[in-house]
Order: C-alpha cells, then structure tokens, then sequence
C-alpha cells in the first residue's frame, strides 16, 4: 500500500468542510494527495481525475455510484488511486460503464481496491504503462449477456496486472490488442465464460497466476510471442471448457503449468510452433486435443497422469513433435536404464480417433469394447497416428 504523501494533503471526510471526492479533486492540485477517510459517499455523476493526483482511501471508504454511470474516470498520467471500495454500476448495452476506467492513461497505479457490483471492474483504453496491483473485483454474477468484464483493457502497452483476485463477471481479464505486458499471480476464479480472454495481444507473459470453475476457461487467439508459466487451469468444466484454448497463434511457450480436473485441459487450433514442455495434466478428461492445422509443435517434459484420453487429433497426419514425456498409461521397459523407455508410446488412443468423429459414443468410455479396442491397437497399431508417438517416453515422472 502506498504511504507517502506529496505536496498538499487534502482530507475527506463526511462531518468535514470537505464531504466528497469530486470536491477534493475540484480543489487539488497536480502532485496533492486526496485521503479519504471512513465513510460512504455517494456521488450522482462520475467523478472525473484529470491531473496527477493520488487518492488514499483509510478505513475502506465506499465511493457509490447511483447506478447510471461509470464511477472513477481517469484521463491524467501519473494518478494513483488506493484503498477504495467503489459499487453500484448497473449494465447498459450501448455504454462500457465501469467502476474505474482508464482513458489515455499513462503511468497510473491501480492498487488494493476493493470494486464490487459494477458492470465492468477496471476498464483501460488506450493506456500505457499501468499498473493494476492488489484488487479486488466482484460481480454480481448476472447471466452473460448482462455482465461486462472484471478487468479489460483495449490498444494498450506495458501494463503490470498482479495480484488481483476476480470473479463473477463475464471474463476475468480480458485484453485486445495490448502488447508488451504482464499478468501475474492472479486469481480468476468462477466467471460466466472466460477466466482470462486475450486477442491479438503480443508479446505478453502470463506468469503465476490460477483459473478455476470459469464457464469456458482460458481463451487465447490471434497473438504471436507469448508465455504462459507455472499457471494453474483447475476445474473448468463443461461441453464448450478449455483449461486453455490457443486458436490462431504461433511462437510462443507453454511450461511449467498445472492443469487439473478440465472437461479439455489443452486445445490447439492453428496453433504453430509452440514449445509445450515441463507442463502436469491430471485428471482432465481430454489432456491435449491437437488439431492437424496445428503444426511444428514440441511437448517435451510434460506429466500425463489420470487423464481419459492423453492425446486426441482429427487427423493420422498431425505434424507435431512428442519426445521425453512421462504417460501413466505406458507399458513399455528400459533394458539399458536410461530413464526412457525402450519402444515408442503411442498416446492417441483409437477410440479417441472414433469419439472425434462421433461423440456420442463418449457413454462406452468404460465399457468393455472400448478396452478390448485399446488392447488390438497396442498389438497392432495401424489406425493411431505414427507422427504424434513419443519414441523416448520417460520411465519416472520429470522432478
């Protein structure tokens, strides 16, 4: 939390000669800082910031909207505004209302607010060099058409996302066409559609953070150059649910993350020379759903444990690259005690190849069949695709 105070101290308070924000604002100064004491203050129209001041809440001051509008709006650089509780922002289709919004923005700092029931949380355009620290963003968790997003940012650079802990809104963390920035050790958790939803946003480094029981998990397309490490992807489940969804995008890693309990805990469409390497798939019902537009991708290193199907493709064709992976379900040896098994693991199961084409046939997942179908395949692999076989699959799960 920020402490230091510049220049002149402007105090607000509601048995004060000052009784509200947009007061105190109206008397600052460029470099003032504005405290803001316990207390609810309601305000009817939005309280604009438009020089660099910075704005301490002590005690969880309430700034509450009347519902009709955004709250905060934020047009200067260099503004910091800490330690508030902002509500009540009700939803309109034809306006991006918000709790805060950011407009041309550069340098601010966002950091320990608390803003619940609004429309959309944080809300950027056009901002550089941001950084959104420590908050707190609660929807209503109102049905998707009728949420916006906790926090979204639009056409912006260099922004710090770290720390902040979203639920109930349409996407956790949304961003398009926002380059050169960093999330990480977030918290998304129990939104309607997407934990976090990026597009066409590169050079980025999601790092640390966990997305848990969204409505369709992770979505990224359209970006190039990015990194995705030691994130966890838990418990997104459903018929349309990605642990994380890569459409359209190209050169970029995926390491270290933990993907646990994922109706699809890896979907590669159009997705093009991605290292998948160091990552644990636990528990998902498709670990990897690789199409054969996907191409040049590598998975080294990576734990498949509990999975109902490791692998699954559309395609005998598919021109990825499997090497050194550790498969719960290989039956293998290691005559020389390498630490890697001596005959290749085909990881696409047959049946997975029949459920591709025809998902109904998903309920004789546990049947008999099915088993006798795995078993003829390992005898006589001539259906499961060549290309995707793990020719050095390891013996011990990767420390």
């Amino acid at each position: 939390m920020i402490a230091a105070l510049a220049l002149g101290v402007i105090t607000v308070s509601s048995a004060g000669p000052i009784r509200s924000l947009a007061a105190a604002l109206a008397a600052a100064r460029p470099g003032d800082t504005v405290i803001v004491t316990p207390g609810r203050y309601p305000d009817t129209r939005p309280i604009r910031i438009d020089r660099p001041v910075t704005i301490l809440g002590r005690g969880r001051p309430i700034i509450a909207g009347r519902g009709d509008h955004t709250i905060l709006v934020v047009t200067a650089a260099g503004v910091t505004v800490a330690g508030l509780v902002i509500e009540h922002v009700l939803p309109i289709s034809l306006e991006d209302r918000a709790g805060i919004r950011l407009e041309g923005a550069t340098g601010c700092r966002l950091e320990d607010n608390d803003i619940r029931d609004t429309y959309f949380g944080i809300y950027g355009a056009k901002v550089t060099d941001c950084r959104i620290i420590g908050n707190r963003v609660t929807g209503p968790a109102r049905k998707e058409q009728a949420s916006g997003n906790a926090i979204q940012f639009w056409s912006s650079d260099r922004l710090t996302i770290s720390g902040n802990r979203v639920t109930g809104h349409r996407d956790g963390i949304y961003l398009e066409f926002v380059t050169g920035s960093i999330l990480a050790d977030n918290e998304s958790i129990a939104n309607r559609r997407y934990g976090l939803h990026f597009m066409s946003s590169h050079g980025c480094t999601y790092r640390g953070n966990r997305f848990q029981h969204n409505g369709a998990g992770v979505a990224v397309m359209y970006t190039r150059d990015v990194t995705m490490e030691r994130n966890e992807f838990l418990d997104n489940r459903g018929q349309a649910a990605y642990g994380l969804l890569l459409k359209d995008i190209s050169d970029g890693s995926i390491r270290d993350n933990h993907f646990r309990r994922n109706t699809t805990a890896l979907y590669l469409e159009g997705a093009n020379r991605m290292a998948v390497t160091g990552n644990r798939f636990e528990g998902n019902g498709w670990a990897v759903r690789l199409l054969a537009n996907s191409v040049e991708n590598r998975f080294e290193g990576n734990f498949f444990s509990g999975n109902a199907f490791d692998v699954a493709t559309n395609s005998r064709s598919a021109a990825s690259t499997f090497a050194g992976n550790y498969w719960d379900q290989y039956r293998g040896y290691d005559r020389n005690r390498d630490g890697r098994g001596d005959v290749p693991h085909r990881p696409v199961r047959l049946f997975s190849l029949v459920v591709e084409q025809n998902d109904p046939a998903l309920i004789l997942l546990r049947s008999l069949f099915v088993d006798l179908l795995d078993q003829a395949e390992r005898v006589l692999p001539i259906l499961t695709p060549e290309t995707l076989s793990d020719r050095v699959p390891l013996m011990e799960p990767p420390r």
